[in-house]
């Protein structure tokens, strides 16, 4: 799973991708992961003040860091927005050698896919996710990507793609991550906004949550959902409970899509 930097950019033409996704396409298994304070909070108030789900508190136990490379080595893609990946010192990657050796057991490739989220097309460059080029990264955007975004983007991706004009078509989307990149299982890591599309859009199949006995408080720090929508209890999500352990103070819930896959 190799390529240049820069292969492609619909949105520069405006035309639909070459692989679009189509009704009844394959999807990919998307798990959700995230940490979240005994109040529901992934971040202080403080540390979002530069926007919802912008800065995650790394808050977490090593445990929940383990989980979470676990998680890693059991899929073909990671995903997370572009606040996410620009305020965090993350790169998305598998980690140390011990995971890349779990994925190759399992057969797939040592390192996976990662894919950034950005419907306005903005990305820091100076990330940490741009610092080691050890697989390939995907932006997903919008046909609203500027310019200037669309030149630095073509510098910095192996692969960039619009889908919609304002805002990201994601079950189109990951329609196409599974037809172009083979991407059959796909971990979401957050933000809370990104979070909150794919549910709406019925698309999560598992969310891991991992409680940690903190609360944060705080009418504006964000949570794993976060958006600027005022849903009914009838359109809430549902999920069942497949499962709850615990690890010292944490709780680790694997939670599950009610009715099984929507397709």
């Amino acid at each position: 799973m190799s390529a240049k930097p820069g292969r492609c950019f619909s949105a520069s033409t405006g035309r639909r991708p070459r692989t679009p996704g189509r009704r009844g396409a394959p999807l990919p298994f998307v798990l959700v992961n995230m940490a979240m304070t005994a109040d529901g909070k992934i971040a202080t108030a403080k540390s979002a003040a530069s926007g919802p789900g912008r800065v995650i508190s790394s808050f977490g136990s090593p445990r929940d860091h383990e989980h979470l490379l676990e998680l890693r080595a059991s899929v073909d893609a990671v995903m997370a927005g572009a606040r996410t990946v620009d305020m965090n010192p993350v790169n998305l990657g598998p980690g140390p050698a011990r995971f890349r050796r779990v994925r190759l057991k399992r057969g797939l490739a040592e390192f996976n896919l990662r894919v950034i989220v950005s419907g306005s097309g903005t990305v820091n460059p100076g990330a940490e996710i741009f610092r080691r080029r050890f697989s390939p990264i995907v932006v997903l955007t919008t046909l609203r990507a500027s310019l200037a975004s669309r030149r630095q983007l073509r510098a910095l991706a192996d692969e960039i793609m619009a889908f919609g004009r304002s805002s990201i078509d994601f079950r189109t989307a990951l329609q196409w991550l599974r037809a172009r990149w083979r991407v059959k299982r796909l971990l979401c890591e957050g933000g809370g906004e990104l979070n909150q599309v794919l549910f709406r859009a019925g698309l999560v199949d598992e969310l891991h949550l991992t409680i940690c006995p903190k609360v944060f408080g705080g009418r504006s720090a964000p949570t794993i959902a976060d958006g600027f929508e005022k849903p009914t209890l009838a359109a809430a999500t549902p999920f069942k409970l497949k499962s709850a352990r615990r690890v010292g103070d944490e709780m680790f819930l694997l939670l599950v899509r009610a009715g099984g896959r929507k397709v």
